[in-house]
């Protein structure tokens, strides 16, 4: 893949970015993988092997690692697309890229281990807590258990969260903070067997992952700054880099459930053209409440959609612009991707209503959108508590620490 223009414009068309076409081209072959995905709960060795070579697995990191250095807006769109095809693809895509923005932010040293042969595939969790840490020369031995392990069958490093015992007592930082993350060799870690049984999204093979009293280096580690998250790599060059967390961190699941319901609008219109529900003569087409759903549903969806990218590039541009973001600007990059995954929700219950007996359907491609889109919908990233830190925010009270 051609690397990303250096500039601090946004692509003024996101759909023309080579990347971006790549994922368009790759999104039909997603199907004829599925059946094994959903079996083996992983995506398969060849699926993955397109994936590198589409450029998918190295769209955040900096060029200097080898990487495209993406802006969000086409990280998002790339998510989004391969959702649409399949949505444990897009779902680890999405979380891939989260844990390599994460791990550009170690220590020379650990970017170098990482990522200094060429990009890395990181699966893991962004969220603080699962493990224990004593300090010895030169690091730290961890154990730990921690969940949602999403893309663990294809990645090569873990990341987890973990706090540090001192004296069997958790070792406070100076600014508060009692977390750090740690950078596990998959190959030192063991994946949790059965420990993923979930209605929809099993191929993302989210399994609980361990460690135990596995020495850590502490070049391998960091503050876990944020709650999730907060950016820890603008120590790398270029406007990608300067962007607060919010532009990445809500927005990467947001876009997977946006194309998860773009499916599903996909599945009602294939369907309509060419049912006839019992009991009638005329299509399912034909039906004014079914083209009135069609309809809002694909208004609603891209409503929220544009939301999410407008506020995304008011933070893009403010920066580009020499300036700094506020606090009202990142709430609201926060809550558009909030809203546009409520958007999503609505527009695939209706079109799952519309779709009538087909829908419940084990087999069916709207059955398969609803439980996907659903168990996405769940992740505390574009869960509904954000309208009201947000709202705090928009009041001049304090949104707490998740809102920064």
């Amino acid at each position: 893949m051609d690397a990303i223009a250096d500039t601090a414009r946004l692509p003024a068309d996101i759909d023309a970015q080579p990347v971006v076409q790549a994922a368009q081209a790759l999104r039909p072959k997603l199907r004829t993988y599925k059946e094994a995905i959903e079996r083996d709960q992983r995506l398969p060795d060849e699926l993955v092997g397109l994936m590198h070579d589409a450029g998918f697995y190295r769209m955040v990191i900096p060029r200097a690692l080898g990487g495209l250095e993406a802006d969000p807006l086409t990280y998002q769109r790339v998510v989004e697309v391969m959702a649409q095809g399949l949505g444990s693809v897009g779902w680890n895509i999405a979380n891939n890229g989260i844990g390599q923005l994460v791990t550009i932010g170690l220590p020379d040293d650990g970017v170098q281990e990482v990522h200094g042969k060429g990009p890395s595939v990181i699966a893991g969790t962004a969220v603080q807590g699962g493990g224990t840490a004593v300090p010895v020369p030169g690091g730290y031995r961890v154990t730990g258990r921690w969940s949602f392990g999403s893309g663990c069958q294809e990645s090569t490093w873990m990341l987890g969260s973990f706090q540090i015992l001192d004296d069997g007592k958790p070792r406070r930082r100076d600014d508060g903070g009692m977390f750090w993350r740690g950078v596990f060799p998959k190959h030192e870690t063991t994946i949790v067997a059965d420990s993923w049984d979930v209605a929809g999204m099993r191929g993302t093979g989210s399994f609980d992952w361990t460690v135990d009293d596995v020495f850590l280096p502490e070049h391998r580690s960091m503050i876990h700054a944020g709650a999730p998250l907060d950016n820890q790599w603008s120590k790398w060059p270029g406007l990608t880099y300067q962007l607060p967390a919010q532009c990445w961190v809500g927005p990467h699941h947001s876009s997977v459930i946006t194309g998860i319901a773009r499916a599903g609008i996909e599945a009602l219109i294939a369907l309509a053209v060419e049912k006839t529900p019992r009991g009638r003569t005329g299509m399912l087409c034909e039906n004014p409440q079914v083209q009135d759903a069609v309809g809002r549903a694909d208004a609603i969806l891209n409503a929220g959609r544009v939301y999410r990218a407008a506020m995304i590039a008011e933070l893009w541009n403010t920066i580009a612009g020499g300036g700094q973001t506020t606090l009202v600007q990142r709430a609201r990059c926060r809550l558009a991707s909030t809203y546009a995954a409520d958007c999503a929700r609505e527009a695939m219950d209706m079109a799952y209503r519309h779709g009538g007996s087909t829908s419940f359907k084990r087999d069916s491609r709207l059955a398969e959108c609803w439980r996907d889109l659903h168990v996405v919908g769940q992740t505390v990233t574009i869960a509904p508590e954000w309208y009201p830190m947000g709202g705090r925010a928009f009041m001049g009270m304090d949104p707490g620490s998740r809102m920064r």
